[in-house]
């Protein structure tokens, strides 16, 4: 039976783009506050426009910070170091409006359920924040990703590593990529169309800037993908000179979509950039990950969904579901009871299982923060299948 064909898209932009350079700076505040003070709580949220970098939030630690210092270290290292192009590291204001978190807040994430009588810790740490969170993985890819998010962030590193390393000097900072892909049934059978749109140099021609994109950029990254009939399409604006915070302004947590499956999933609305861990947007959405993860890598279905809801300040999950989308070994309530009986999915144990505590969250600020392989992230592991395969016998 010939399965019906669909077009699926995805996109990502590039370190540069500056929604991508607020999230990589309200990360690098995270990272330098869990450096000093591990039991911090963080918040950080970042805004850019032409010559303005502002920091707010709320931030409640004992150590400090020298935020000036580190927002123009994060914006020469991602490339805004040539002056004439509207946005430099040394030139822009920074200015800083951060105050401490809520004492409510506070005090409900802290509040340790042990003094009425209940010893296991993993109830010692309330969620800290209402909310709800999605996990996804499907077999399209060998790191369980959708084939078009996946090849979107890899043309998008693509993108800033020829520029970084002079292969294609003409290239600046800001771009974006998109990519769309047939599938048969659930399937992914070709690639259909390739976009990239990559600020460059004002001298550069189109043509110029067509053939060095597709010979660095696009045949690398995609290989066997690309056929006859993919169509490649490049700065279809036709110039893309002024780019970045001189042209855009940047908000942290504006692209979620892109930090997660490009549309293959649903989001729960929060973004991860800025936060610590006790916000279970960042590390709720990271274990539900993790558990859609592994149910598929275990056989248990060729695709799966997993959504995790929180109350503030309890550590319980109010509601957890998991929808194989029809590609499950079992039937959805089955797998259901298989992942409360194999994984904990209280705050606490989750900081504990995947050490959100000591990662770095620097380097998720771009390309996505599931399917990495160029990071080890524990909630990219696969050490979970033989537990979900015991129980379901």
């Amino acid at each position: 039976m010939t399965m019906p064909k669909s077009l699926r898209t995805s996109e990502s932009v590039t370190e540069g783009h500056p929604d991508k350079v607020a999230d990589r700076i309200s990360d690098a505040v995270l990272d330098a506050v869990l450096s000093g003070d591990r039991h911090a709580h963080v918040a950080c949220e970042t805004f850019l426009t032409t010559g303005l970098v502002l920091v707010g939030g709320e931030i409640t630690t004992k150590t400090y910070v020298d935020i000036p210092t580190l927002v123009r270290r994060v914006v020469s290292d991602i490339g805004y170091d040539r002056p004439g192009h509207g946005f430099h590291f040394q030139d822009c204001a920074v200015l800083s409006a951060i105050k401490e978190q809520s004492a409510d807040i506070d005090d409900a994430v802290k509040k340790r359920i042990s003094k009425r009588g209940v010893s296991d810790p993993g109830d010692a740490l309330g969620a800290g924040d209402q909310g709800i969170v999605f996990g996804y993985a499907r077999s399209d890819t060998e790191t369980l990703m959708p084939l078009p998010i996946h090849l979107a962030h890899r043309l998008a590193e693509r993108l800033a590593a020829v520029r970084k390393d002079g292969t294609v000097p003409f290239l600046l900072p800001d771009g974006k990529t998109q990519v769309t892909v047939e599938y048969e049934g659930d399937r992914p059978r070709r690639v259909h169309t390739i976009l990239l749109a990559a600020q460059h140099d004002p001298l550069v021609k189109q043509a110029e800037i067509q053939r060095e994109l597709v010979t660095h950029v696009v045949r690398p990254v995609l290989g066997a993908w690309l056929d006859a009939k993919t169509r490649v399409l490049v700065n279809t604006s036709g110039r893309f000179v002024i780019g970045g915070p001189a042209c855009d302004s940047g908000v942290t947590g504006r692209k979620i979509i892109v930090d997660t499956y490009g549309g293959f999933a649903p989001h729960g609305g929060g973004a991860f950039s800025g936060k610590d861990p006790t916000k279970v947007d960042r590390s709720g959405s990271y274990m539900a990950r993790y558990v859609a993860k592994n149910l598929v890598a275990a056989g248990l279905a060729r695709e799966a969904e997993v959504e995790i809801a929180y109350a503030i300040g309890r550590p319980d999950p109010l509601a957890v579901r998991v929808d194989a989308h029809g590609t499950g070994a079992l039937p959805n309530d089955r797998l259901r009871e298989v992942v409360l009986q194999t994984f904990d999915l209280r705050p606490e144990p989750i900081i504990r299982k995947l050490r959100l505590l000591s990662q770095r969250y620097e380097p998720l600020s771009a390309y996505g923060h599931f399917g990495r392989t160029d990071l080890d992230l524990l909630w990219e592991k696969t050490d979970a299948v033989a537990a979900l395969q015991r129980a379901v016998r």
